[in-house]
């Protein structure tokens, strides 16, 4: 089946909060706040909204955030499940209305106190879950897996065993990570790069996971802007062409608890997903200039690499360690 989506739409704003330990204000405020920042960038009016999209662990009711923004006809808001792996889901979903011609400028927005207000840490289900999925968590909290970070170090130490990675390893995605994010004024952490030797001091939260592997819980929001590609050629700021986007979820997937698969260290969704994008965008592995995966938690950062093909299964802590000397 041909791929319809890809060249039909574009970025072309962006907008975020500050990220911090307690905002201060609503999650309400905090979305608002984005999505006005990320059409101010765009140069486009929120009356001309016309499409909303998130992902259930935003709070915010698409319609509350409309009418505090000022729109005026709302046509197609949509929210995709899932934590926050989820999060590129809305700018698939913003893609496809634009592309279908059901909406022309569609906002996607996430917008959390989740620090402040609640924490995911917390080992209890957060309020996305619903009663289906809350079930599932009888199979392992009992047993002390209470956790996201517990979750993965079931996966993260069966990775070690099976391909020989080192808690050094993560740590260097920890690295590259936080060399980055020091860059952005917005970051909680401006300006705070770390050591490798200051990640392995960290302390332990769950064998095979420190500290500095962890999820961070921050409060703030961000948005962006996506419209036809006709459009953006119009507007002021280089646009973002989306070439492809994609979904997946693999067989027995059990979100961070897929552990009754044959191999628990890799990432078969993943894989799904990489075969998706690279098809409708007509590229491969070798002609991918940058790349940002989801970095929760770092012992997935690994096989997300090995799933896009940087490198072979059980390689990706060589190929980091080799683009970590190279920049160094």
């Amino acid at each position: 089946m041909s791929n319809q989506l890809g060249g039909k739409a574009a970025i072309v704003g962006i907008g975020a909060t500050e990220f911090s330990k307690n905002s201060g204000r609503s999650e309400m405020s905090l979305a608002v706040e984005a999505v006005t920042a990320a059409l101010a960038d765009a140069g486009i009016d929120p009356a001309e909204v016309d499409g909303l999209s998130t992902y259930t662990m935003d709070h915010n009711n698409e319609t509350e955030v409309f009418r505090n923004i000022g729109g005026r006809n709302l046509k197609f808001f949509s929210r995709v499940h899932f934590g926050g792996g989820a999060a590129c889901g809305p700018v698939m979903q913003a893609a496809m209305a634009v592309a279908a011609g059901v909406a022309e400028v569609v906002v996607c927005y996430r917008a959390l106190n989740c620090r402040s207000s609640y924490r995911l840490g917390s080992g209890t289900p957060p309020p996305s879950v619903t009663p289906a999925e809350a079930a599932l968590y009888a199979w392992y909290m009992p047993y002390g897996l209470v956790s996201p970070a517990s979750w993965v170090s079931i996966a993260a130490r069966r990775y070690m065993h099976e391909h020989g990675a080192t808690s050094e390893d993560f740590g260097r995605i920890t690295v590259a990570c936080r060399k980055h994010a020091a860059n952005n004024p917005n970051a909680w952490f401006y300006e705070k790069p770390i050591t490798l030797e200051e990640h392995q001091a960290s302390r332990w939260i769950v064998e095979p996971l420190r500290l500095l592997d962890c999820c961070q819980e921050t409060d703030g929001g961000a948005a962006v802007v996506v419209t036809s590609l006709e459009r953006a050629r119009k507007l002021n700021n280089r646009p973002a062409v989306i070439r492809a986007a994609a979904q997946g979820a693999a067989a027995d997937q059990h979100m961070m608890t897929s552990y009754y698969r044959n191999d628990i260290s890799a990432l078969p969704e993943m894989r799904l997903v990489a075969d998706q994008l690279y098809a409708q965008a007509g590229i491969g592995p070798d002609q991918v200039a940058a790349a940002i995966f989801y970095d929760h938690f770092t012992p997935f950062v690994l096989p997300q690499i090995e799933a896009f093909g940087f490198c072979e299964p059980g390689q990706a802590k060589d190929f980091i360690r080799e683009i970590g000397r190279a920049h160094v």
